[in-house]
C-alpha cells in the first residue's frame, strides 16, 4: 500500500465520519426540541456544512482534528442539562452506530467478495472506517472540554463550577492536543478502543453465522 492511497482513505473515511457526527448532534438537538442546528444547515451529511478546513487538514495529516462546532440552545430543551448531555453523546453513538454498520459490511465484503483488487480495497477500506469511527467515539467521551464527553458532567457538575471550567475552553483544547500530539493518552485511548473494537467483533457475529450456514447449505445443495 502507498502512502497516496493511505492518505487518500483517511480523507475519504473523514468525509463520511466526522458529517455523521455532527448530524448527530443536529439530530439529537432537533429531536430534543432545539431547531437551531437544523435552521442552520447542519442536519445534513454534507460534508462542507461541517468542516473546518484546519481541523480537517489536521484530522487526514495527523489523525487529530475538529469540525464546525453544531450550534446548540439549551434554553429550547426541557431540560437543559439532560438535553446538553444527550445532544452530545449522540455525535459519539452515530460514529459507533457507523463503525457497527462498517464492520458487518466489511465481513460480508471479506467473505463473499471477488479475489481482485476492488476487494482488497473495499475491506481496507471499511476496516479503516470502523477504525476512525470507534477512535472518534473513545476519544469525544473523554470528560475533558471542549469534548462532548465534558458536556455530561454538566448533568452532574454544579452549574457554577462547570461553566467556571468552561471559560477555559480554548485553552483546554490546546493542552490537550499537546498531550494527544506527543502521545500521552495513547495507552488509554488504545486500551478503550481494542474494547469497543472487540464489542462490535462479536455483535456482528450474525454475519459470521450467516456466511457459514450459507456456505453449508451450498455444500448440501451440490451434495
Amino acid at each position: 500500500m502507498t502512502m497516496g492511497i493511505y492518505y487518500l482513505t483517511r480523507l475519504l473515511v473523514t468525509l463520511v465520519a466526522i458529517p455523521c457526527h455532527e448530524a448527530g448532534h443536529a439530530l439529537a438537538s432537533y429531536l430534543l426540541g432545539d431547531p437551531t442546528a437544523r435552521q442552520q444547515g447542519r442536519l445534513s451529511l454534507n460534508p462542507l456544512r461541517h468542516f473546518d478546513l484546519v481541523g480537517t487538514i489536521c484530522m487526514v495529516v495527523a489523525g487529530v482534528g475538529w469540525a464546525k462546532p453544531v450550534p446548540t440552545d439549551a434554553r429550547r430543551f426541557k431540560n437543559p442539562k439532560v438535553g446538553m448531555a444527550l445532544t452530545a453523546l449522540a455525535g459519539p453513538a452515530a460514529n459507533l452506530i457507523l463503525a457497527y454498520l462498517s464492520m458487518a459490511v466489511w465481513k460480508l465484503v471479506y467473505y463473499w467478495g471477488p479475489d481482485n483488487g476492488f476487494t482488497w480495497y473495499a475491506t481496507y477500506f471499511l476496516q479503516y472506517m470502523v477504525l476512525m469511527n470507534v477512535g472518534l467515539a473513545v476519544f469525544n467521551l473523554i470528560p475533558v472540554p471542549p469534548l462532548d464527553g465534558s458536556r455530561v458532567l454538566l448533568v452532574f457538575l454544579p452549574r457554577n463550577l462547570y461553566f467556571g471550567v468552561m471559560r477555559y475552553e480554548k485553552v483546554i483544547l490546546v493542552i490537550l492536543l499537546a498531550v494527544v500530539w506527543y502521545g500521552a493518552l495513547n495507552g488509554p485511548i488504545a486500551w478503550m478502543s481494542n474494547l469497543v473494537w472487540g464489542l462490535l467483533y462479536e455483535g456482528t457475529g450474525w454475519v459470521d453465522q450467516l456466511v457459514y450456514t450459507t456456505y453449508f447449505i451450498s455444500i448440501g445443495t451440490r451434495v
